[in-house]
């Protein structure tokens, strides 16, 4: 509790004294003097609540000082109390109590009287502080109200009109605070907001809620509409309401909402495009593979031979190209995903190794592989993403050197427990990167100089797939290189060892496959080269073949024949393959609801393949594939010998 000051005023000492005595305890700071000018001093220096002044001074009698406290703003409101040994007569107490005194004490001073008083005088003493305190605060809060960027108002409870109201609500909604003082608040919410701004007002009533919040349109001056928040506190029977024009904010969640949208509609419209694109360059590049592999079976002379090697090449080419596009959206979608098995990390990166030699040697690049003892042999990795990453790495390096040497080097950086950080490095002696390109290699479409699509080919995607992926596996791409001397790539990340996987037999493409005897299948693909590429391939096994270039003619077709499997291309006219699929297992009775399907699809998402197997399809096989691959899927649904 703060001390109350009192200030004593007395000519004689011993009278200080006694009265200190008399007063002394621990919510009073006791100030004293002889002097009535340095009573004055006192006083405008320290916040005096209750002065006891004796009358009759020398200097200058207690009523004169009294006059000059009373005179001054500063020292107006100490309450005074004479103290006095001249006579009780009423004109002396008249005097006093006019000059601005609240009481006398008389002398000789009756110790219980004397204390009473004084306890009475500090504890008013203390209120009037209180009151001082308060009404500070209150003009305080009037200004903060008055000037607030927020409507202010209080509202009655039971009618719900405004009791006051700021006048932030011309600035924000045209009107004048005294037109609407007395009216419903309800009525400034638009029509069709009225009734829940109501019903959410009872509640704040109902449940005597000290804090709701709650957003609704409100319509101004001008007609104009705008959303407010209003935060609401319920207290006596009155609704105190903070009113924000929330406008702003609500245009700018809006427009999010709207890009969102757009944003996931582009989204969707450029998957359905790149599904299509899939189908659309997927299915003639199976067709010429196919095709190729056919004529290999054929009688050829060595020029032929050699044609069919050049076409084989380029329609490889042309399925990585698609790939790194459909693998850049994938990513970006994403809807890649890593899967990592126990592998032989040395028998991935030989496997990389030994299959770009060839172009090393062509080239006369001297080609190195370091592979450091302490590498463990086998660990969990994706090995088809870390094989794709080493690929399109030193593909580049022997792309991009013209003489000189292409190095990978794998090394163990750190081992932890079952844990090792492995980097894998490529170093070339090529025409390395200016540095001002070192940042915008990885972007898509990006190379390291405007003519270098132009001299050296390539689709600028590789370095942005091996960075992508390299973030996938949780790993680190980075690149050190100067212009004319080459450059050294490192991919960095952590592995789990693992053990040594169980052996799986080798898959043969060119191994002599087993007929199918008395098979009957329909084949639905509307692709001409593919129809006569799969008719070839399944009449050398000996079965019967329907051919049919759409779903609907697969319903028709199953309506007056029957059939042992269905091989059905996804994208079609007319009819889809999903769309024919479902048919199949609802519209038909057994057996036929139940028969074979495998779909022949270009398609690259996972989604797509899932669908597939949700239309009722029982495999799916996705183009292009080779002919063993269809074998043993119909085997296993066939249900005989492979």
């Amino acid at each position: 509790m703060t001390p109350v000051n009192i200030l004593i005023v007395d000519d004689r000492e011993e009278n200080i004294i006694a009265l200190e005595a008399l007063l002394k305890r621990d919510d009073i700071r006791m100030f004293s003097t002889t002097s009535p000018n340095e009573a004055l001093k006192i006083a405008w220096d320290t916040n005096i609540a209750i002065a006891l002044i004796d009358v009759q001074m020398p200097e200058m009698d207690g009523f004169e000082l009294v006059e000059m406290l009373k005179s001054n703003p500063r020292t107006k409101d100490i309450l005074v109390i004479f103290v006095t040994a001249i006579s009780k007569e009423a004109k002396y107490a008249v005097k006093g109590l006019g000059t601005g005194a609240v009481d006398y004490l008389y002398k000789p001073l009756d110790p219980y009287i004397t204390s009473a008083k004084v306890d009475s005088f500090v504890q008013l003493a203390r209120n009037q502080a209180d009151i001082r305190q308060k009404n500070e605060e209150l003009q305080n809060y009037a200004l903060v109200v008055k000037n607030s960027a927020d409507i202010i108002t209080s509202v009655d409870a039971q009618s719900l009109r405004i009791i006051d109201i700021n006048p932030t609500i011309e600035k924000i909604m045209g009107f004048r605070a005294s037109e609407l003082t007395g009216k419903s608040i309800v009525d400034l919410a638009i029509e069709e907001h009225r009734f829940d701004f109501r019903k959410k007002l009872g509640e704040i009533i109902k449940d005597n809620l000290q804090f709701a919040i709650f957003e609704f349109k409100f319509e101004t001056f001008d007609k104009r509409l705008i959303w407010v928040e209003c935060r609401a506190a319920y207290r006596n029977k009155v609704i105190f309401i903070n009113i924000s024009d929330i406008s702003p904010q609500k245009s700018f969640q809006e427009q999010l909402i709207k890009s969102k949208e757009n944003a996931e509609h582009s989204k969707k419209v450029k998957e359905t495009f790149l599904a299509n694109m899939s189908h659309e360059l997927r299915t003639p590049v199976n067709g010429i593979i196919g095709i190729s592999a056919l004529l290999r079976k054929t009688e050829l002379n060595e020029q032929q031979l050699g044609m069919l090697d050049l076409l084989d090449t380029s329609s490889k080419s042309l399925l990585g190209v698609i790939n790194d596009v459909l693998d850049i959206s994938k990513i970006e979608a994403g809807k890649f995903s890593i899967v990592r098995t126990a592998s032989n990390v040395y028998d991935v990166v030989k496997s990389v190794f030994n299959l770009l030699k060839f172009k090393a040697d062509e080239n006369n690049i001297e080609f190195l592989l370091e592979i450091e003892e302490e590498v463990p042999q086998y660990l969990m990795i994706d090995s088809l993403r870390l094989n794709q990453i080493l690929m399109n790495l030193l593909s580049n390096a022997l792309k991009f050197t013209e003489r000189g040497y292409v190095k990978l080097r794998v090394i163990v950086l750190q081992k932890h427990l079952d844990k090792v950080k492995i980097k894998f490095s490529v170093e070339d002696t090529g025409i390395g990167i200016p540095a001002d390109r070192l940042n915008s290699i990885f972007d898509s479409f990006e190379q390291a100089e405007d003519d270098t699509s132009n001299k050296y080919g390539g689709t600028g995607l590789g370095l942005t797939i091996v960075k992508k992926l390299a973030e996938l596996k949780g790993g680190e791409l980075t690149v050190s290189s100067q212009a004319g001397r080459g450059s050294t790539f490192n991919f960095t990340c952590w592995y789990t060892i693992a053990a040594k996987p169980k052996e799986k037999p080798a898959e043969r493409g060119d191994r002599i496959l087993a007929p199918f005897n008395h098979i009957r299948v329909l084949v639905a693909e509307d692709n001409m080269v593919n129809q006569f590429m799969l008719s070839k391939i399944l009449k050398d096994w000996r079965v019967e073949v329907d051919m049919v270039d759409n779903g609907r003619k697969v319903i028709d077709r199953l309506n007056s024949k029957s059939y042992d499997i269905i091989l059905m291309d996804t994208h079609m006219p007319e009819m889809n393959g999903y769309q024919a699929a479902k048919a199949i297992r609802v519209d038909f009775e057994e057996p036929k609801r139940s028969i074979p399907i495998i779909s022949l699809s270009a398609a690259s998402y996972d989604h797509e393949q899932q669908e597939a197997i949700a239309a009722g399809m029982n495999e799916v096989l996705s183009k292009p594939f080779m002919p063993y691959q269809l074998h043993e899927k119909m085997a296993r649904l066939l249900k005989v010998d492979a």
